[in-house]
């Protein structure tokens, strides 16, 4: 088939390389001038299956209620006249039970299983380097009260066969010595050692540059204006340079929405509804002073719900929600206040070890649905046309997954997951 992927972020261009794969004539679209320049950009760095755990839970509005007047709490609700953000919001509350979360659970942890060996096939058939650091991922606590609770959720995990393993304060330090500074602070710990990290950005445009060599077409600086219907298929999709404004259409036989956050606004004309709606998350990358006493395993401090991760002679701190609309200005208090935060908390954990005189603040637009869970599967609207999006904070973890799903259920397979597939997928 030719087909037309609209997204070139992690999610858009595994699709693509998939698609590829099995012989289709592909074509990316994307409004910036390179893949992964917007949510895949600089995010947590951390493939996390052992931790896709969803928001939602029992504990979490009352955790929501408590950091709403707080710029820096860790989720941050700006209440807005928006219905679609009062939708996602009465939509996440019906998720917040415990039932809810371990159906939500189940579901995250077969997708990011099944992306995880699709993510290593990959870089084993390619070869593709991109800062990895098979280390596992260390969850640290800095109160009895939260270590408390993340054993029980490590018990929750356990259940659905993650080997998420509990860990006193000695243990925590042996596996990270350079947490040895703040270890008074710290409780205890929950260790998953199948899990690792690296560079989202540089792994996605090594992988765009892998598709173009095999033949795809990338149109970047494109805007995408919107999908054009013919009876039960889209036959084209409207799109202009951002440069010149000119307008073009682009026909095919098959066409797939991974534009993030912003693939509800290019489907609901058609009568689609998907509800995503846009979390800002932040991060701040900083060139390392003392690279031998900072931390080399990615990390989750439970206190700031933020994620720590080495990226060469760099570090990343991430994390934080800001359900705001489609803000991604960095320059109001509130971001400011955010972003000053996230270096602030590394510096009290790590004093010293960081450059923050070349501090790089990035803000994303993560696209969340209330389960966590992303829409991957075939329109209800238009049979030729597919979505993959929704994938909220695990987009780097679930995203060869999703690309590899996308192109097996485009093909007539059913991937080998037990996951709730979105649209009419083959049984």
């Amino acid at each position: 088939m030719k087909v037309v992927v609209l997204g070139a972020g992690i999610i858009g261009i595994s699709t693509a390389w998939y698609l590829l794969e099995q012989g289709h004539e592909v074509t990316v679209v994307d409004r910036q001038a390179d893949a992964a320049l917007e949510t895949s950009f600089a995010n947590g760095a951390q493939i996390s299956v052992s931790f896709c755990e969803p928001w939602a839970n029992a504990g979490a509005p009352f955790k929501v209620a408590k950091w709403l007047l707080r710029d820096d709490s860790p989720l941050l609700f700006r209440p807005s006249l928006d219905p679609k953000q009062w939708i996602w919001g009465l939509s996440f509350l019906t998720q917040c039970t415990t039932a809810a979360f371990e159906r939500n659970v189940e579901q995250l942890v077969q997708l990011g299983r099944y992306s995880h060996e699709s993510l290593k096939t990959l870089v084993a058939q390619t070869g593709i380097e991109y800062e990895r650091l098979e280390r596992g991922i260390l969850h640290f606590f800095s109160s009895q009260a939260d270590f408390e609770n993340g054993a029980a959720g490590a018990e929750i995990m356990r259940r659905h066969g993650v080997d998420r393993r509990v860990l006193n304060r000695a243990e925590v330090l042996k596996i990270e010595p350079a947490l040895a500074t703040f270890g008074n602070n710290i409780h205890g710990g929950t260790f998953t050692p199948s899990d690792e990290s690296g560079d989202a950005c540089v792994f996605t445009q090594k992988l765009a540059r892998l598709c173009a060599e095999r033949g795809a077409t990338f149109l970047y600086e494109h805007d995408i204006l919107a999908l054009s219907r013919s009876g039960a298929q889209i036959d084209a999709v409207q799109i202009a340079s951002v440069r010149s404004g000119k307008k073009t259409e682009l026909k095919a036989d098959a066409f797939v929405a991974a534009m993030g956050s912003y693939t509800p606004a290019l489907v609901r004309p058609l009568g689609e509804f998907l509800n995503i709606y846009p979390a800002k998350g932040y991060s701040a990358t900083m060139k390392l002073k003392k690279p031998e006493q900072a931390s080399v395993v990615s990390l989750l401090d439970d206190t700031r719900k933020i994620a720590i991760s080495r990226l060469g002679d760099s570090i990343r701190i991430a994390g934080t929600a800001e359900l705001c609309g489609f803000d991604s200005d960095l320059a109001r208090p509130t971001s400011r206040t955010r972003c000053e935060a996230l270096v602030k908390r590394y510096e009290e954990l790590f004093p010293g070890v960081a450059d923050l005189s070349e501090t790089n603040y990035w803000t994303g637009l993560r696209p969340s649905t209330p389960t966590n869970i992303p829409y991957i599967g075939r329109s209800k609207k238009a049979s030729n046309l597919w979505i993959n999006a929704g994938h909220g904070t695990l987009g780097w973890t679930h995203g060869a997954g999703s690309g590899h799903a996308m192109a097996e259920l485009m093909a007539g397979r059913r991937p080998p997951l037990d996951f709730g597939f979105y649209g009419s997928v083959v049984r």
